[in-house]
């Protein structure tokens, strides 16, 4: 039996949510008119604390019908220097939107307000225009790292002050939510759009959710049309966004319990370990003298997958399909792994 830890992105929707899409009721969404589309968009509206939402195919169409909204050709973006948005979207901000993107180096994924307000351009014709402020909550690279309320609010009110959007990746915003005991709307207020996954952890097969004030997702709906983002019957897809709305976002807290176990583990084995705050797990693998892609590969040929982040960082996903009986699983295998490797040495 294979354990997938690869990413919360594996995860296969609930039967609830097959029921829902196979009695959806649709229509052409283009035409606005799919009723499914219409109350999930209104549903993550309400959630979110925004006048309206849309529902995109995935994060990062979701994160450049933000960018191409908001900017212009020539227009400069501040962004932490290892956001998902700069670092894992195939440098769709330059060649979609046209845009210069200036990256800052965060504390764990969180941008410093100071740092942010340096780096805004001055009114001078030798600069591009900084239009937009990206963050991203959590912080993938940082070890699913929680940016919290203050944190956000720091940022937003520099950006306030200077009159320019922000944007959140809030791909896993729900697991920063749950994992600080607020409700969403004490992060999503900080931002002036905002981008959550509705088929990470909490399950839905497809979609993402890009919610922001009426004007902007009226622009925003022009520009998913632009990008082949216009889909008819979606209301098949949009079902079991509903049900990962109301009902997978508190059992989140079950992943986070099960990558603080995996951690703990990995700890007992004398392994590395990223301070861990949602449910993701980065260990290091220097300390046993070996690359990440070959543990990976080690891993895999006993039915543990994972994904390698670094020359010698390997990050571990749980999600609703990595129970604890799967962690006792990946910790024994791991420790046969280096017990083989100190009889080897």
């Amino acid at each position: 039996m294979k354990m997938d830890l690869r990413s919360d992105t594996v995860t296969k929707p609930t039967e609830t949510m097959l029921r829902a899409m196979a009695e959806a009721e649709v229509g052409d969404d283009v035409y606005r008119e799919d009723p499914t589309v219409n109350r999930l968009e209104q549903l993550a509206a309400e959630r979110l604390g925004k006048e309206a939402a849309l529902f995109v195919t995935s994060g990062t169409q979701g994160n450049q019908v933000a960018v191409l909204t908001h900017c212009v050709n020539g227009d400069e973006v501040i962004a932490e220097a290892e956001s998902h948005i700069f670092y894992y979207e195939g440098g769709a901000m330059s060649a979609l939107a046209g845009v210069q993107t200036r990256t800052l180096a965060g504390e764990r994924g969180a941008l410093r307000p100071e740092d942010v307000e340096k780096a805004i351009r001055g009114n001078n014709i030798h600069f591009p225009r900084t239009k937009l402020i990206c963050l991203e909550n959590t912080h993938n690279r940082a070890g699913g790292a929680v940016v919290t309320v203050e944190q956000m609010k720091g940022v937003y009110d520099v950006a306030q002050k200077h009159g320019i959007p922000v944007h959140l990746d809030g791909a896993r915003l729900f697991n920063a939510a749950v994992a600080q005991g607020v409700d969403v709307c004490e992060l999503s207020q900080y931002t002036d759009t905002v981008q959550v996954c509705l088929s990470k952890g909490l399950s839905a097969p497809v979609g993402s959710i890009l919610a922001g004030d009426r004007a902007f997702i009226e622009e925003a709906r022009w520009w998913r049309k632009k990008l082949g983002g216009g889909l008819r019957q979606a209301g098949y897809l949009a079902a079991p966004g509903i049900i990962a709305l109301t009902e997978m976002v508190e059992r989140l807290r079950e992943d986070h319990e099960r990558a603080q176990q995996l951690a703990a583990g990995f700890r007992k084995l004398s392994l590395t370990v990223e301070p861990v705050e949602t449910n993701i797990v980065l260990v290091r693998t220097d300390s046993i003298q070996e690359a990440a892609v070959d543990f990976l590969q080690r891993l895999a040929d006993r039915g543990v997958l994972a994904v390698d982040f670094d020359e010698y960082v390997i990050r571990f996903t749980t999600h609703r399909h990595i129970d604890e009986q799967s962690v006792a699983k990946v910790l024994e295998v791991v420790e046969e792994l280096l017990g083989a490797a100190k009889c080897s040495g």
